[in-house]
Formats: structure tokens, sequence, C-alpha cells
């Protein structure tokens, strides 16, 4: 599954943020989509807008109690805690929200938990431990050690019809949902049961999320409405138009320019060395 965007400012900046990237290693690879190094343009805390979004990301902004989980969502939101501007955030897969959090998706709804009202007082710890760090490198490493300590203490039992379901989603030749079904042997009721138990969402909520992250990464690239449409599996432009308006309330053309300022990537840490 490509990166997707779970969060911009929500008042539209010519500062870009500057973000740092890293991929999970593979023993975390199941459970975890990738990290995320951030600094606001100025460096202060601001307030965001969340987008559409089929999977839980941890926010944990250096000065923050201990940071928190923003579960899935359907639409877009300003409301409630949306501001940091100094942190890591971490994109975790279904399994990996039970595995490491203990607690299905479905369980988070579509708002924002602390991280120590899942993991208790030592998640207070977290950010000011990442802050000390000297770089993005040793602060991922960090990440993962705590991850791979949480994994290794808890246990998740997947579903894994509904997590292959899941991952084939998101990809743009995804087939529909009886045809899925189908091909993973189990009925379609069964397998929208299963989504609603684990993630809280439908296979057919899954499918538009994606498919909205797919524009989102489109317009955040330079592509004009009528060109991302086409590029994301929309009929046409009146089509994304709906889209946008229902799950984002925006036009195509605002979408774009709350996507049009991308992040500073200023590393991409795989070995634990960047800074």
């Amino acid at each position: 599954m490509g990166a997707q965007i779970h969060s911009v400012p929500a008042v539209v900046s010519a500062d870009p943020c500057e973000v740092a990237v890293r991929a999970a290693c593979a023993e975390l690879r199941p459970y975890v989509l990738g990290y995320s190094g951030f600094r606001s343009g100025h460096g202060r805390p601001i307030a965001h807008l969340l987008l559409p979004l089929a999977y839980p990301t941890v926010v944990v902004d250096f000065s923050s109690r201990s940071g928190l989980v923003l579960g899935g969502r359907r639409e877009a939101t300003s409301r409630g805690e949306t501001t940091w501007g100094h942190g890591v955030s971490i994109g975790l897969t279904p399994l990996g929200t039970a595995a490491l959090l203990g607690v299905p998706m479905g369980e988070l709804g579509d708002g924002a938990v602390p991280v120590d009202a899942l993991l208790g007082p030592v998640a207070t710890e977290v950010p000011g431990r990442l802050a000390a760090e000297p770089g993005w490198g040793q602060r991922f490493d960090l990440v993962e050690r705590m991850l791979i300590g949480l994994r290794r203490r808890r246990t998740a039992t997947p579903d894994r019809a509904v997590l292959t379901a899941w991952q084939r989603l998101h990809r743009p030749d995804r087939p529909d949902v009886a045809s899925l079904a189908a091909e993973l042997n189990v009925t379609r009721r069964r397998l929208e049961r299963g989504f609603r138990q684990h993630l809280g969402l439908s296979p057919a909520t899954v499918a538009r999320i994606a498919r909205f992250q797919r524009v989102v990464d489109r317009l955040s690239g330079g592509a004009g409405p009528s060109q991302a449409a086409a590029d994301s599996g929309f009929a046409d432009h009146p089509h994304l138009a709906r889209e946008t308006r229902a799950m984002a309330g925006l036009t195509p053309t605002e979408l774009a320019r709350f996507v049009s300022t991308p992040p500073v990537v200023v590393a991409n840490v795989q070995d634990g060395r960047g800074r």
C-alpha cells in the first residue's frame, strides 16, 4: 500500500512542513505501515484537518502528554484534538492496532484516544524520550524497540479474510466486494460482518476511502482535478466533486489547495543512521 496523507494544516499555508520517513522493519511489517517524523513549517503546533483514512495513526508530539491514537474515519474532520507541530507519527494496520495497542481498530471509533489511556502511564515517558534523541534515525530506532516490546508481550487473533481483503481494497485494481469474498472463499455477508467487527468500517467504505486517498496523492503531486479523477477511478469530474464534498466538505479545487504544499522530505531513514 502506498503512502497516504492522514492530515493537512487546517489553514492553507505556503510554509511546507518537514518530514523524515522510514519503513517498518521486517518483524513489524504485518503491524506497522511506516513512520514519519514531522515538524511544522514554523516549528510551532498547528491545528490540522484530518483526512479520510482506513487505518489508525499514532501521533506523538514531543510536547504532548503521551500522544494520540487517531482512529480510521470515513469523513474529514477538524474537531477534537488535532493540534501538533513536532513529533512522530506511526501508521498501524488493523492487525497492528490489536496486537500493539490491545484493542480492535473498530473500538477506537473515528476520534482521538490518548496513548496512555491504552498503554498506561509508561506512555507518558515516550514524548520526552523521543525528543531527547539526536536525530530521526535514533528516534525511529527507539520507536521500533518500543513496538517490538509491545508485540512480544501481546497476542492478537487475526481474521485472515478481513486482513487480506483490507489490503486488496487499497489497490487501484481492487475487485468488487462480492468478487473479493468469493476469491477468499467466504460469503459477502461474512466479510462485511468481519469488517464491522474488527475495523468499524464496511468493505465498501474502505474502498471509497482508498480511492479518495489516491486522488489526494495525485492532487498533491500537481495533477489537476480532472486528471486526478481519471487516474483514480472516478467516472468524471462531477463524480469526483460529489465525493470530495461528501467526504471532506470541499470541492476538488479546494482540496487541491489544502494538499498543494507537500511536505519537504528531509530524510529517508532506512538503516537507523539518518539524522
